[in-house]
């Protein structure tokens, strides 16, 4: 069997950086509650602030694109494609796991070196609370906290399983609603292979509140106006602290069992799942404009 040809010296950088390139998009977190379900947790915090909380976030947030705490609760994920580095250095402040099966999280354990959505919650609110700071690092705190306030009400995002919140838990999806474009090859005669991380992520919420073409359904606005009527605040509102937040969503997979039976799924579950997705949106909301309000405004019991 003759031998293989060595790849030319000039492929060998491309292929080396390809390689790269390709690892790195591997080993990047999924998102949370994607566009839709974090825009609902910015909107219905706006709508429930005071009203000098309102007045400092326009002044923090003007000259943004869209300059309302739903138009930019999803930039830290955006920032995947507009500043990778900045991506990298926080990706790991999207979640907590913890290492030994129980949803008590030791943050000298379970959070090294701050590394974790508990405690990026906790550093991004004392910046956003000190006025000596830039502007646009307090600018920058507030978009940070709206999106993570948003990430650790998601169950999967604070968990206990050993699967990267799910990520690794392999689910075939019988479903009307397109993937995002970036994982449209894998949706294939009405069938998306996809995972449990990305269930929740996405297909929850986006069955009703996804309106595109061929799939109509409620719109970002419209779906928050259906949780805004709804008693507020929701239900166990109360719980004031981001690792409180985190222990209740770990507590939440088991107890809930949100880990299906099997691998193939249709929107029954989706279905079954929907009202809870929905609870943790509106939790995080008034958690949010709770946080925001004795933080900008005037500090609330």
């Amino acid at each position: 069997m003759p031998a293989a040809r060595p790849r030319p010296a000039r492929l060998r950088p491309a292929l080396a950086c390809l390689t790269g390139a390709l690892a790195a998009v591997l080993a990047l977190p999924a998102l949370a509650w994607s566009g839709l379900g974090h825009r609902m947790v910015g909107e219905l915090a706006a709508r429930h602030v005071q009203p000098a909380t309102k007045a400092e976030i326009d002044r923090l947030l003007a000259g943004e694109p869209d300059p309302t705490l739903a138009g930019v609760a999803t930039w830290a994920d955006d920032l995947r494609n507009s500043d990778g580095d900045r991506f990298k250095a926080t990706s790991r402040w999207h979640y907590v796991n913890t290492t030994d099966g129980t949803c008590h999280f030791v943050l000298a354990r379970d959070c090294p070196d701050g590394q974790c959505v508990i405690s990026a919650i906790d550093a991004q609110r004392k910046l956003l609370a000190d006025r000596s700071q830039p502007l646009a690092v307090r600018r920058d705190a507030l978009k940070f906290l709206v999106h993570l306030v948003g990430d650790v009400h998601q169950p999967m995002h604070a968990n206990n399983h050993p699967d990267k919140g799910g990520n690794d838990y392999q689910i075939s999806l019988r479903t009307t609603l397109e993937p995002e474009a970036y994982a449209r090859s894998k949706y294939i005669g009405g069938v998306m292979g996809t995972n449990l991380h990305s269930i929740w992520d996405y297909y929850i919420l986006g069955e009703v509140g996804v309106d595109k073409p061929g799939h109509p359904g409620l719109g970002m606005r419209g779906y928050a106006d259906r949780l805004d009527k709804l008693p507020w605040p929701p239900e166990a509102g109360a719980v004031s602290d981001a690792q409180a937040w985190a222990g209740e969503s770990c507590r939440l997979v088991d107890a809930r069992s949100l880990y299906p039976q099997g691998h193939a799924m249709d929107r029954t579950y989706l279905d079954a799942m929907r009202p809870l997705a929905e609870q943790r949106v509106r939790q995080a909301a008034w958690r949010l404009a709770k946080l925001l309000d004795d933080t900008l405004g005037t500090p609330t019991p």
